[in-house]
């Protein structure tokens, strides 16, 4: 049976930018890419009916598939890297929003990942999985994720870094310092906070009064660390908010930290509900399950390439029944990707990520509302 024009198509393309070891690592890179495009799974077995083109017997097919999971020679640095660098090839000197965070996989494994926040979603520039029973993880666990991130970044990008309260590492913030990157991370309620008058108190003795913010400038964390403080009390909040940057504090502070929870979140439900399904995945070795997420990733970078062109032809009408965007960009790829398979149709040329950060959908007004919400402070208090 001739290979499947989606098949080509994607070795094709990919081809002018990655160079394997051996041309049979992109044919299975460009096959299994295919296949999770379509099965919408990352489930292996998932995958076996896009394969078919090979005259193999469904246990040839697992065990093929599961070799390759497992084989130390497909390496993000080979595979992934060539396409995050073809992608963001516009963003030169351009200002980047990154997340860093951490995700669970039965209990076992810990995702961790760098992500780009755009278009109300992200999507990973680095990530490793650890067999790890807790999400809370150390300098030394995610130290090689910040380098390998480094490593795709375009030239004379300005970078600033959000983090969860997890990340309030010393160690974290003076590799962050040294490679010249902003930051803001959520700060625990128990860190200790040396004020400009030398006065140490934690984090929970410097919270306002409800609908109030506390923007505190010049204070000591982490013994020698020294940055800014804004904290916050709404009714609207569940917790109080307390985030220690590098950037003087104002009430943006709570803007650009509120960043995260759009782009890193969703990114990690599409991996596991919305739109991959790992967790349906038999996989338990973190090399494999590394090299999994890999091709989970590269498949929606490819999935944002198909959802810009659907952008750029205005066509967006014929896969999304809102009025405006309702749909996440993966999702209209995705989508876009099953229209052309049924209608035999190829693939336009991959796009580069346009330097403008398009807004986040909404499906219904509910949703806009929520994004559109302005938050407001009955008092802000300087020190």
């Amino acid at each position: 049976m001739p290979t499947p024009l989606l098949h080509s198509q994607l070795y094709n393309q990919l081809s002018q930018w990655i160079t394997p070891v051996d041309k049979r690592h992109l044919i299975g890179f460009a096959e299994n890419i295919a296949a999770i495009l379509q099965a919408e799974s990352g489930c292996l077995s998932h995958w076996l009916s896009y394969l078919s083109h090979r005259c193999c017997k469904a246990r040839s097919h697992m065990e093929r598939l599961s070799y390759f999971v497992h084989n130390p020679k497909l390496t993000p640095q080979r595979f992934y890297v060539p396409l995050v660098k073809q992608f963001l090839q516009a963003w030169s000197g351009m200002a980047m929003t990154l997340t860093l965070d951490t995700s669970m996989l039965w209990d076992e494994y810990c995702l961790i990942e760098v992500c780009l926040a755009w278009g109300g979603r992200s999507f990973p520039l680095a990530q490793k999985v650890m067999k790890h029973g807790s999400a809370t993880v150390g300098f030394a666990d995610y130290g090689s994720v910040l380098d390998a991130t480094e490593a795709v970044l375009p030239t004379d990008c300005q970078i600033s870094l959000l983090a969860d309260r997890g990340f309030e590492h010393g160690e974290l913030i003076r590799w962050l310092r040294n490679h010249h990157w902003s930051w803001a991370i959520r700060a625990k309620s128990d860190l200790k906070v040396r004020l400009s008058h030398a006065q140490v108190k934690s984090v929970a003795d410097l919270l306002p009064e409800p609908e109030q913010a506390f923007l505190l400038t010049n204070v000591t964390v982490l013994e020698d660390i020294q940055c800014h403080l804004a904290t916050a009390r709404l009714s609207m909040a569940q917790e109080a908010w307390a985030v220690i940057t590098d950037i003087p504090p104002s009430v943006q502070t709570f803007a650009l930290y509120g960043q995260r929870f759009g782009g890193i979140e969703p990114h990690f439900k599409d991996y596991k509900s919305a739109a991959f399904g790992l967790p349906r995945s038999r996989l338990r070795d973190a090399d494999a399950l590394s090299r999994l997420l890999m091709l989970l990733a590269a498949a929606t970078l490819i999935a944002l390439s198909v959802a810009l062109e659907v952008m750029a032809q205005g066509t967006l009408n014929s896969i999304d029944w809102h009025a405006h965007r309702g749909f996440s960009f993966l999702q209209i790829g995705l989508r876009r990707i099953h229209q052309l398979c049924y209608q035999r149709l190829p693939l336009s040329p991959f796009r580069h990520l346009p330097r403008s950060n398009p807004p986040p959908a909404y499906a219904s007004l509910k949703n806009k509302l929520a994004l559109s919400t302005r938050i407001e402070f009955s008092k802000v208090t300087a020190f």
